[in-house]
């Protein structure tokens, strides 16, 4: 399969854009997860219903609710602006933004299932023995629960390849800034004639979402089989 530089440059941003959002969203959605899968507190429920808010609620909302915090007058808008002198509006880092926002849940859903899947007896016999609740974290609560975060980075990597509603509203559609190939496959299919372009550009998103799917069930049942020696 012959792609033109346009093409490999729409790849290309799409990868970037996906990379981007699934690692700043990393820390935000492992703290989430551990909060949630060891926390105690009122509120929990409220707390892991707004997380995943993104998953029901149509994803154009969730770029219309971006437009209205990060625009010039927005409040998270013109934070960046006074004190970074910075605008994610119409660039590429806004379309990692949103599909930040619309992957956080899957990230939290996955990592938060791993890190409950820890045996707590494993924990408690370690802080027993005198570790402190750092060095429990560290040693035994992490290197358990990895195989599941990146299995949760994968499928948010896959969620953010695919991302479309959300970007389209929030950032537009600006070919070589915010075109990833679910809007660069919606342009293509309002010009006739393009079917050749459509059908390239929807098999290269079929085989790398399809391979992080892959990749984040593999991981996932090592997560398990690791877990079940215990």
């Amino acid at each position: 399969m012959q792609l033109s530089p346009q093409e490999w440059g729409i790849v290309a941003l799409s990868l970037r854009v996906a990379g981007a959002a699934v690692f700043s969203a990393l820390p935000v959605a492992f703290a989430l997860a551990y909060l949630l899968a060891r926390g105690r507190f009122p509120g929990k429920v409220l707390i892991d219903g707004i997380v995943h808010l993104p998953l029901v609620v149509p994803p154009v909302v969730t770029g219309w609710l971006l437009l209205l915090a990060f625009a010039p007058a927005g409040p998270a808008g013109a934070w960046l602006a006074k004190w970074l002198g910075v605008s994610v509006m119409f660039r590429w880092t806004g379309a990692a933004l949103a599909a930040a926002v619309m992957a956080l849940p899957l990230m939290v859903r996955a990592m938060r299932l791993s890190i409950e899947a820890v045996e707590p007896r494993l924990e408690q016999a370690a802080r027993t023995l005198g570790a402190g609740r750092l060095r429990v974290f560290w040693t035994i609560t992490l290197p358990l629960s990895l195989p599941g975060i990146i299995a949760g980075l994968v499928l948010g990597f896959a969620r953010a390849l695919g991302e479309f509603g959300a970007t389209i509203t929030f950032v537009s559609n600006i070919p070589g800034e915010t075109e990833t190939l679910p809007l660069a496959i919606y342009s293509a299919l309002q010009v006739p004639g393009s079917e050749a372009l459509v059908l390239r550009l929807a098999l290269i998103s079929v085989v790398l979402a399809l391979g992080a799917l892959i990749l984040s069930e593999l991981l996932a049942r090592r997560s398990n089989r690791g877990l079940h020696v215990f």
